[in-house]
């Protein structure tokens, strides 16, 4: 049975690979590593990840549990529920993660090129994250 958290896949384990690169804490479970790389992401109330850009390949969100937030650099942040999709592009700069209040989990694609990489960039400001819901 599916944990109610993490959605229709398992949680997974604390995410200490990219702990650096989040406030609070998630979890990670891998759910394919060969030709493309997925993995669902969940995250406690008020956890997010730092900007960040991902180049040339660009990431896919499949939103599964939960109700969490997907910002790019200079608009205003994206509320996102079980079902939103979330294309994001290669070379946006953004941050996605649980709304305050909320656990939330989104499955991450990858999208596959040819010398793709990602760059971790400063944290949300967090009073900028306190205003949201």
């Amino acid at each position: 049975m599916a944990n109610e958290k993490s959605g229709i896949f398992p949680l997974g384990d604390k995410n200490e690979a990219y702990a650096q690169y989040f406030v609070g804490q998630s979890y990670l479970k891998m759910l394919t590593t060969d030709r493309l790389v997925t993995a669902n992401v969940t995250f406690e109330p008020g956890c997010r990840n730092n900007w960040h850009i991902h180049h040339k390949g660009g990431q896919i969100l499949l939103c599964t549990s939960g109700r969490g937030y997907y910002q790019e650099w200079g608009k205003p942040a994206r509320e996102l529920h079980p079902g939103d999709v979330v294309n994001i592009p290669p070379e946006v700069k953004h941050w996605h993660g649980a709304a305050p209040t909320s656990w939330f989990a989104h499955v991450a694609i990858e999208v596959p090129a040819e010398g793709a990489s990602n760059e971790w960039c400063e944290p949300v400001d967090a009073v900028e994250y306190e205003k949201l819901k």
